[in-house]
């Protein structure tokens, strides 16, 4: 019987194996859902369709893009979290994964733990616009009118917990301007109601504001990574008028926990070979993002060297959400 039971585990795990490599070479054998976290019309969900895109044409079946905002970007990710880990499941990965880790009390999940990096996409400045209405042309301007005017200013972000919204945290942190956080279900509303003169204040992905402050239709004061962007290089850096300021959006794709890692790899090579493309590269400068090829294991760095830095941005603000 010992004899038998050996032969027989070894049968099994054989089909197993042979079944996992056959999953692996015939994937994506149906259509894949890409979650996103926001509503439509902000960088994430601009992203997600130029690589949705490359992806449904060059591995033979659609990456539908499916929004799922609420609840600072968990609702999306516990989603992710809680499907099968056989590769039909997608998460547009962001800053507020790693934001999150320490701004909420309690999480239904561990993001590092629960979800499987797959491959970097771009790595974002954030830029600080304001509503045309405002008087201000100059972030040294700006933090003058808001220390003329406590309680004021209203300051949007795309959710709690969003890089939008720490990077507004982190300004009024090392600025001493008292502004008021509003929380939108993502990018796109609230551009709508910055334009609309609603709020006063954003600190945004570049990408879903730049047709708006190239159209004029909101005012760019300055961006917040460290160094000037070479699409707008006429702007300047918080950090130039605010020293020591810097805050970078990033932007990926996970997988569940416990999905194959051949599949993992093979979604992997084709997002590397569409960052590049040439043309593809170029799409992307578009929209202020700099490529960050590399494996999943890469990734997986990024994810954790990010949650580290913004813990401590968290805790230097005081924010916390229940």
């Amino acid at each position: 019987m010992s004899r038998f039971a050996r032969f027989a585990a070894i049968a099994l795990f054989t089909a197993l194996a042979g079944i996992g490599s056959a999953s692996a070479a015939d994937y994506p054998a149906h259509s894949v859902k890409w979650i996103v976290p926001y509503p439509p019309g902000g960088t994430t969900d601009v992203l997600a369709r130029i690589i949705a895109q490359w992806l449904s044409e060059k591995m033979g079946q659609q990456f539908i893009v499916e929004n799922k905002p609420g609840a600072g970007n968990n609702i999306g990710t516990e989603a992710v979290v809680n499907a099968p880990p056989d590769g039909y499941t997608m998460l547009l990965v962001n800053p507020a994964n790693g934001i999150n880790a320490s701004l909420y009390k309690k999480l239904p999940f561990n993001f590092i733990r629960d979800i499987a990096p797959v491959a970097g996409l771009i790595r974002t400045p954030n830029v600080m616009e304001i509503t045309n209405s405002l008087p201000v042309k100059t972030v040294a301007e700006f933090i003058a009118y808001c220390k003329a005017n406590p309680g004021k200013i209203n300051m949007a972000s795309s959710g709690s917990g969003t890089s939008v919204h720490l990077s507004g945290e982190l300004f009024k942190h090392m600025t001493g301007c008292d502004m008021t956080h509003v929380p939108y279900k993502g990018a796109g509303p609230a551009i709508t109601d910055l334009i609309a003169g609603q709020v006063q204040v954003l600190f945004d992905n570049l990408p879903s504001s730049a047709p708006h402050i190239k159209g004029g239709r909101i005012r760019a004061l300055a961006v917040t990574s460290a160094k000037r962007e070479p699409s707008m290089p006429n702007l300047p850096t918080v950090g130039e008028t605010v020293p020591g300021y810097e805050a970078t959006a990033w932007f990926g794709i996970g997988m569940p926990k416990g999905t194959p890692r051949a599949i993992i790899d093979k979604v992997n090579a084709e997002v590397n070979r569409a960052l590049a493309d040439p043309k593809m590269h170029e799409r992307l400068a578009e929209l202020g993002g700099a490529p960050i090829p590399g494996t999943p294991d890469d990734f997986g760095k990024v994810i954790a060297a990010e949650t580290a830095k913004w813990a401590i941005a968290v805790k230097a603000s005081g924010a916390s959400v229940d």
